[in-house]
């Protein structure tokens, strides 16, 4: 037994893998997966064939997760989880009904991401003395680039890991980048970052590269393709270094805020951050909205 689930349930997982792997990233399925195994688990326990699954089972295993403390958005996670999980069941003949839909998710709280403002991006990313010096370390190069590639085209740190040198387009001024589930779209960047990049690519990634890097733009410092732990410890690095703190996807969140609020649309702002529902972008238009609040608050008379 693996994890708690017989190993009869292995091949079932496996197929589901690939079932996932087709129009979801990554992360997304190996957290799938996860709560699968769970709730796989959890019939074992009860002596429950996987063609016994039902609602109450559905309850059962969600119940037991909230008393272990399961938060809001881990919870709604693990029903979309379960109703992806029972809806392949349903497709492949092993379930008669399906249970998934009758399942409800708690509402997970949507809070407003950290974002930069203006400014602070500004200062963040002012060149640094160590940046000038005509012999600056592979890392130091690398680290600029990896920030002003973050802020300066909204990508995911993991877009950002997996890109190859012909994903750079030096005229047109963009990255050719594959999301979620592996869609590609092409990303405008801006003069800084595309700059900031070069240099990389002329004067650090020279120094690193080995005979088996490979096509990767983003290297290690042994040679191999950028790591996302080691691009975040990056960004930490350089936030630090300026003053501040923020996560890569903080970046992001502050590219899309600082788009809109210069006058870009949602539907670009969409494209651009590669979100398959415009729903998941209007997040950045309330981000908007509370600082135009608070200049509100603070500037006028009648406020």
């Amino acid at each position: 037994m693996t994890g708690g689930v017989p190993p009869e349930h292995e091949r079932l997982l496996d197929e589901l893998r690939r079932h996932l792997a087709v129009d979801r990233s990554e992360n997304t399925v190996r957290a799938y997966l996860g709560d699968v195994r769970s709730l796989l688990s959890y019939l074992a326990e009860a002596g429950r064939a996987v063609a016994e699954l039902d609602v109450a089972a559905l309850r059962g295993w969600l119940a037991r997760l909230h008393d272990q403390g399961a938060g809001r958005a881990t919870m709604a996670r693990r029903v979309a989880a379960a109703r992806v999980f029972t809806d392949f069941l349903h497709r492949g003949g092993v379930l008669a009904q399906n249970p998934g839909p009758r399942i409800s998710a708690p509402r997970a709280h949507r809070t407003l991401p950290r974002v930069l403002a203006e400014d602070e991006a500004a200062a963040a990313l002012a060149s640094e003395a160590a940046d000038r010096e005509e012999d600056a370390a592979p890392t130091a190069l690398r680290r600029r680039a990896v920030v002003e590639v973050l802020y300066g085209t909204g990508i995911r740190v993991a877009e950002l890991c997996a890109l190859d040198l012909d994903d750079v387009d030096r005229e047109r001024r963009t990255l050719r980048v594959f999301g979620k589930g592996g869609k590609e779209r092409v990303v405008p960047v801006g003069a800084p970052a595309l700059a900031a990049v070069e240099r990389w690519l002329a004067e650090g990634r020279p120094r690193v590269a080995t005979a088996a890097s490979g096509p990767a733009v983003f290297l290690g410092v042994r040679g191999g393709r950028l790591g996302t732990r080691t691009a975040r410890r990056d960004v930490h690095d350089h936030m630090a270094a300026a003053g501040t703190d923020i996560a890569p996807h903080g970046l992001r969140h502050s590219a899309a805020t600082h788009l809109l609020n210069g006058g870009a649309d949602l539907r670009s702002v969409q494209e651009i951050l590669g979100h398959a529902s415009l729903s998941s972008t209007q997040i950045y238009t309330h981000v908007s909205i509370e600082r135009l609040t608070s200049t509100y608050n603070q500037a006028h008379p009648r406020a």
